[in-house]
């Protein structure tokens, strides 16, 4: 089982960038998915969850709604994290993770994790 996350850099307040993350090892179509991030000295924070089996429903944190956007392409066994209108606080190292029974933003309901990719926003 593995999920791999790319296309985190460094990238301009204001920029956009598009994270994405390759599963392999299990099947992917069954699982919700979700985006998790971690800023310097933080705690891990939920950032955007995707409820496949209930229609697709996603789910974002307050402050981030309007700006990000997650996606799925379960023919490509890949997921995806729009990112718009980035800000110095969007910095950190973001996560993708994959469950069969989740609640969206918790954390430990996910059973599997990828590496991260670091995201930095420059001023």
């Amino acid at each position: 089982v593995q999920l791999q996350a790319s296309g985190g850099g460094l990238v301009q307040a204001g920029g956009s960038l598009r994270l994405s993350c390759a599963a392999s090892g299990f099947s992917f179509d069954d699982y919700a998915i979700g985006w998790f991030r971690q800023a310097p000295g933080k705690e891990h924070e939920f950032v955007a969850a995707l409820m496949w089996r209930s229609g697709g429903t996603t789910f974002y944190a307050d402050s981030l709604k309007g700006r990000f956007a997650i996606s799925r392409d379960n023919a490509k066994n890949r997921m995806y994290l729009q990112m718009s209108s980035l800000r110095l606080e969007d910095t950190g190292v973001y996560y993708c993770a994959a469950g069969i029974r989740v609640a969206a933003a918790v954390r430990e309901s996910y059973d599997y994790w990828g590496q991260g990719t670091q995201v930095t926003v420059s001023s």
